[in-house]
Order: C-alpha cells, then structure tokens, then sequence
C-alpha cells in the first residue's frame, strides 16, 4: 500500500500536468492537457478540471490527503491566487479554491513553479542532503527557489528566490517586469539567442534560431555563439553569487532548458562564478546541473502538498 499520497499540478503556459504521488516521491498516476494560454481565464480553468478529474477517477485518489499546485507566476499563495505571466486570461484568479472544489474540498498548497522545482530537487534531487541551496530554471524565462536551514522557502507568497529579476546590469536593457538589466534579460533562452542573432550569427539550414541552436554552434566554436553563451553564464553568476551573499547558500542547481546546454554554460558559469563570489563563505559554493527532469514541478508541488498534509495534521 502506498503512504503519504497526495495529488500534484504542474501548471504552464505550454501544458497543465496532474498525477497521484506517494511519499517516496513516485509518481503513480498522470494527467495531462495542453494549456489554452490565448482562451479566456475559465477555459484555462476547464482544462485544470479535466485533469483533476483524471485524478479522481483513479482508485487511488480516495487515498490522496492533500493537493499541491506549481504554477507559473507570479502567484500569491497567501491568496490562493495566481497571474501568469504567460497566461493572461488569469489575473489574480482564484485557483486554489477553484482547484479546492474540483478535488473535493483536498486541503491544497500554492507555490510558484521555479519553488516547486527546488522542493524537487531538494527533496530528491541534486540538492539533496543540503540545506542551504538555490535552484534555478534558465528556460524561456529564469526562475528560482531557495532551501534555508533545511526547508523550502517560499516566502509569504509563494515567489521567494525568483532570481531572474535581479538586476545584474544597472544600464542594461528593459525587462518586461518593469525592471532593467535583469538576469532573465540576459540568460534566457530567448535572450541569448536573440544577442547572438544581433551580433551576426548565421543559423544552420534548417532555419532554426533557439537557444539550443546557438549552443550546438558555440560547441562547434562559433566565436558568436560562445560569446553568447558566457555573457549570459557571467548574469547567471553575478545573480547566484549575490543570492549567496546575502544568504548563505552553499550549492546552487540549475534546470530548465538552458540548463541543458551543459559545458557550453557550465564551464563559462563557474569560471565567472570566481569572479563574483569572493567573499570567504561563498568561495566555495557549488554550481551543478538539476537532476529531476520534466518531472520536477510535479514532485515538488507534491512535496509542497506532504508539507501541507504535515501543517493539518497538527492540532
């Protein structure tokens, strides 16, 4: 028999993913819907339902005690709200309730989807074993999480450690937040590919202008491409070195699409790393590649709604 079910949604702007996951982090059950970003707040919401309903259907669901949800943000957990950025049918919708009377009145835990992927990580992944730590999506956009003294830090809504808008470039460009010189502006995977496009890179036959492809021109040793790729490592440095700064983190995993570039961002990463983190307590901080996959916003929202199963439990 499994222990400690619960149930998990991983909500984007590309596709809204459900499953049933027992206490060792496994998944036993799986959902899913394409997301209807362009439709109107209601129609995203059907296709939550039809998930959660794919879930409750399962024999399994009678054992589930909690709901966790990641979404994309910015989300106020102490609302049970959430605006996607991606999503603009959703403005300050009221998710966790509409998700609390699909499941059956489930108690249910919101948090941002770069914090659910750090619960992943940290609950099964490479930060596994550390307590203090940083975890990074570099994907179309940038985000994060932190883990404190051993437990995930959301923060009072649910976005504490979301990275990608920390400026690391006082005159540079404008952010789409409203900030400048972000870390997103620079280390996105649309933000790399665009600068390598601006400074003359050629794409291949097939057309193809993702970061992915600048980064199998940089393994080539396209100068421009590689060029790319470090001056997005050095934002990507300058922010994790900051965060460490300020709080201590001794290992920093980073995900996402990006992410999978591997040397081509990594050895650029921790060279520029040296550069940034000078101070005695951060010299040693540690910069390695997520493990969890595209399961990630699944088990960590799953963690999420263990801890809140946890939170209810006590009188």
């Amino acid at each position: 028999m499994h222990t400690d079910l619960v149930a998990a949604l991983d909500i984007g702007g590309t596709k809204i993913a459900g499953a049933l996951v027992d206490g060792h982090g496994e998944i036993l059950v799986r959902a899913q819907r394409t997301t209807p970003a362009q439709e109107d707040g209601d129609t995203v919401m059907g296709a939550v339902e039809e998930v959660v309903g794919e879930l409750t259907a399962s024999p399994l669901w009678a054992g589930a005690t909690a709901l966790g949800i990641g979404s994309a943000g910015p989300v106020d957990a102490s609302a049970g709200t959430v605006s996607p950025v991606n999503v603009p049918g959703w403005r300050d919708y009221p998710l966790v309730a509409r998700v609390r009377d699909a499941a059956g009145g489930l108690p249910v835990e919101l948090i941002g989807d770069g914090v659910a992927i750090t619960a992943a990580e940290h609950w099964q992944g490479a930060a596994r074993g550390h307590d203090n730590a940083l975890c990074m999506v570099v994907s179309t956009g940038v985000g994060g999480g932190l883990v404190l003294n051993g437990q995930l830090h959301p923060g009072p809504t649910g976005n504490a450690g979301h990275i990608g808008h920390i400026s690391v470039d006082l005159d540079g460009d404008p952010c789409p937040c409203g900030s400048r010189g972000c870390v997103e502006r620079v280390a996105s995977g649309p933000n790399i590919a665009r600068r390598a496009l601006e400074n003359g890179w050629l794409p291949g036959p097939d057309g193809d202008t993702s970061a992915a492809a600048v980064a199998a021109a940089a393994r080539m040793g396209d100068p421009v491409a590689v060029a790319s790729f470090e001056r997005a490592a050095q934002a990507l440095a300058a922010g994790i070195a900051a965060t460490a700064t300020l709080v201590e983190i001794d290992i920093a995993v980073i995900g996402g699409g990006v992410g999978k570039a591997g040397d081509v961002l990594f050895t650029p990463l921790r060279k520029a790393l040296g550069d940034y983190a000078t101070l005695s307590f951060v010299q040693r901080l540690e910069v390695t590649p997520a493990q969890m996959g595209t399961d990630a916003g699944l088990v960590g929202a799953a963690a999420a709604a263990l801890a809140k199963r946890a939170d209810t439990a006590v009188v």
